[in-house]
């Protein structure tokens, strides 16, 4: 028998790796409870059954331990495992042997040893019994207890702590009887998100900052990747339990580069995109935003040139937060501290002066000239299948231009009045309906009504719903056009050509997208015909480059047949990749936040939903990204809460026509605000609070 405090108990091989970890804490001074090691010499596991009773150096063992024990804090003990292959770096063997609580009399305690000394026969597989020793220590009467992690054992994030708790000792967490709490801590104690604010939480500040010192001791003493077992008394004393090295981490651990999230194009591309729309409409983005960025002169070249600005992850789109200005994070203090900044601001703002002069010509400009071009243009049948691919070069370059244009309106000139294209869309959206006619006929008469619907290679996307849309006076209804055209901007209203420049400029975007979308269904179609592919829509799974060598004659990949369009999940709104290209959730440091930015004035109260289609008059939209097809629904909503978005968004804008609050830039909105919670969201302010459900009347408290 060794006491933990005897310098042979830090022998891993006689103490077993569990006793030796906590007999190292107590010479650091950690809070470890009294106890003593029966040495895996004293308790052979080959002779489990003690079929002669307990040997006599096993009893003189544990009898001199227990009397040393019930000297110095007498109580009910706990018995544990202490096996030589258990709670190292390379396995926990975490459950594997067994542990008793509670132990309370002599009896009570050789049957406790005995069973735990039977457990070693079990875990390891080969049927060889590993060295097993056994740890006695007082038990903890615990107010509450859990375990916590100096790193994210899923995310690999090292920058926090991860906590979880129980009412009681940590033995119904670990078991997984027992739902926990969960905290997120900052290496202080600060808390960076916690359990659901309806629920009374385990842990106070003084608590949690408690916690966090002892992990900074846990830390320099056996290094950072711990697994600590911890428990709070009645007497609000903290102990420490167990602590072990956390031997599974997942691919995340490295990640770095830049912090990506959908942000703002997460309206224009809701869904994933496949390979040749990524080439034909994300990349023309890129150009726009670089251009753009360019021109404006406020971002150092190096910083330009290593970022991918925008880029695709599995399908769906996402973007530079920190270079695009949209990052939730808080900018670093030291950037004040560089003297190039204040001069590299003084030449953008003379850059920008001069170009906010000239930029409604230039952007009428553009607007007129693919306006020409597109009515121009005629039947998209009658061109050949080279022609077509033609179409899809230049029309890249268009859209490059117009991003471009957009992101300069849209950061440079201010709009009066508030008018967008999505507003224009839905008046006649509700007025073709209330004629019966089809999308089709909507979208032919009035091009405008592309603006509610995201661009999409195949059939075209269904107009949304137009819930509660009061009609608005209209001109006439212009006759359908008798050709073939895939868009007819001569068609469009004066509504049209009354919007601001970012507006009019988004608009002749989406059209360029949508004349390239028709472009390539039409050639799926011919190349699926002449058995040039498998099937007409196993076009959009080609590059632009494969399909260009498809039409020259070459055959296509061989692999075509097989690509499709993997399941994947919504992006975090931050994030960073890791070595593999997986997406890793960054948390936001600074607490829990209470909300993000105000789009839409106004302060209203009431239930969670995340399906438009779901809600009842009222309700409060939580969305991860405010989707121009969730236009539709506006006038029954109470208010939006968004993860991400803008102030200039169709949806922001819209919702202020219509009087509805709403909040962008929420992060982790959906994942913290459940369908059936309440919220009251005020769109001045940007708050977003949270309130308990039999306070919430539904009813607007604007």
């Amino acid at each position: 028998m060794l006491a933990l405090e005897h310098p042979l108990a830090l022998d891993g091989d006689l103490a077993g790796a569990k006793a030796a970890n906590l007999a190292r804490a107590v010479r650091a001074g950690l809070p470890v409870q009294p106890g003593f090691v029966l040495t895996t010499a004293a308790s052979d596991p080959r002779d489990l059954a003690w079929s002669g009773g307990m040997p006599a150096q096993v009893e003189a063992a544990l009898r001199a331990g227990l009397a040393t024990l019930e000297e110095r804090s007498p109580g009910p003990l706990v018995v544990r495992s202490s096996s030589t292959v258990e709670d190292v770096g390379t396995s926990s063997m975490a459950g594997q042997f067994r542990s008793h609580l509670g132990v309370v009399g002599w009896d009570a305690l050789t049957a406790a040893v005995r069973d735990v000394l039977r457990s070693a026969a079990g875990p390891v597989g080969s049927g060889v019994p590993a060295p097993m020793a056994v740890l006695v220590q007082r038990q903890v009467a615990a107010r509450v207890g859990g375990v916590m992690f100096g790193l994210d054992p899923v995310t690999g994030d090292r920058q926090h702590l991860l906590v979880e708790v129980v009412p009681g000792g940590p033995e119904s967490l670990v078991s997984g009887a027992v739902t926990a709490q969960r905290y997120l801590l900052g290496r202080r104690g600060r808390l960076i998100e916690g359990p659901d604010p309806q629920v009374a939480p385990l842990l106070d500040a003084r608590d949690r900052r408690r916690l966090a010192r002892l992990a900074a001791r846990v830390h320099d003493e056996f290094g950072p990747a711990q697994d600590i077992e911890w428990a709070v008394d009645r007497d609000t004393v903290l102990h420490l339990l167990q602590a072990r090295p956390v031997t599974a981490v997942g691919d995340a651990a490295e990640h770095a580069g830049p912090l990506l999230g959908p942000g703002p194009f997460a309206e224009t591309f809701p869904e994933p995109l496949r390979p040749l729309e990524d080439d034909l409409w994300v990349e023309p983005l890129r150009e726009g935003v670089r251009s753009a960025i360019t021109v404006v002169g406020a971002v150092p070249r190096r910083a330009l040139a290593a970022s991918p600005l925008v880029r695709t992850v599995d399908g769906r789109v996402a973007c530079d937060l920190a270079l695009l200005g949209v990052s939730p994070m808080p900018a670093s203090p030291w950037r004040w501290l560089d003297p190039r900044i204040p001069a590299r601001r003084l030449a953008s703002a003379w850059r920008v002066g001069r170009l906010r002069a000239v930029l409604p010509e230039l952007s009428a400009d553009v607007c007129a000239h693919v306006d020409s071009d597109l009515t121009s243009l005629g039947p998209l049948a009658q061109l050949s299948d080279a022609e077509l691919v033609e179409l899809l070069r230049r029309t890249r370059g268009y859209l490059a231009s117009v991003h471009g244009h957009e992101m300069l309106a849209g950061a440079l000139l201010v709009d009066p009045s508030g008018s967008t294209a999505a507003g224009v869309a839905m008046s006649v959206v509700a007025r073709g309906r209330a004629l019966g006619l089809s999308d089709r006929d909507i979208t032919a008469r009035w091009p405008v009504a592309l603006a509610l619907t995201a661009a999409r290679i195949g059939a075209p996307a269904p107009l949304p719903p137009v819930v509660g849309r009061a009609e608005p006076a209209l001109q006439p209804v212009p006759p359908a056009s008798t050709r073939s055209d895939p868009i007819a901007p001569r068609t469009t209203s004066t509504q049209v050509a009354a919007l601001p420049a970012r507006e009019a400029l988004r608009l002749r975007a989406r059209w360029l997208q949508e004349l390239s979308a028709r472009a390539v269904t039409l050639l799926g179609e011919r190349l699926a015909e002449g058995m040039r592919i498998p099937s007409a829509g196993s076009v959009a799974h080609l590059r632009l480059d494969e399909l260009e060598e498809v039409v020259s004659g070459w055959p296509a990949p061989e692999d075509l047949a097989g690509r499709a369009l993997r399941p994947s999940a919504p992006l975090p709104s931050c994030f960073r990749l890791t070595a593999g290209g997986r997406p890793v959730r960054v948390r936001l440091s600074g607490g829990h936040r209470p909300g993000g930015r105000g789009a839409a004035q106004g302060r209203s109260q009431g239930r969670v939903v995340h399906d438009p289609a779901l809600a009842q008059s009222g309700d409060i939209l939580v969305t991860r990204t405010l989707d121009p097809r969730l236009a539709g629904w506006l006038p029954r909503l109470g208010g939006i809460v968004s993860e991400t978005g803008s102030v200039l968004s169709h949806l922001a804008i819209l919702a202020r026509e219509f009087g509805v609050p709403a909040v962008v830039d929420v992060h982790d909105a959906v994942e913290r605000y459940p369908i059936g919670s309440h919220l009251v969201v005020d769109g001045s302010t940007g708050e977003v609070l949270p309130v308990p459900a039999a306070g919430a009347t539904g009813e607007a408290v604007r």
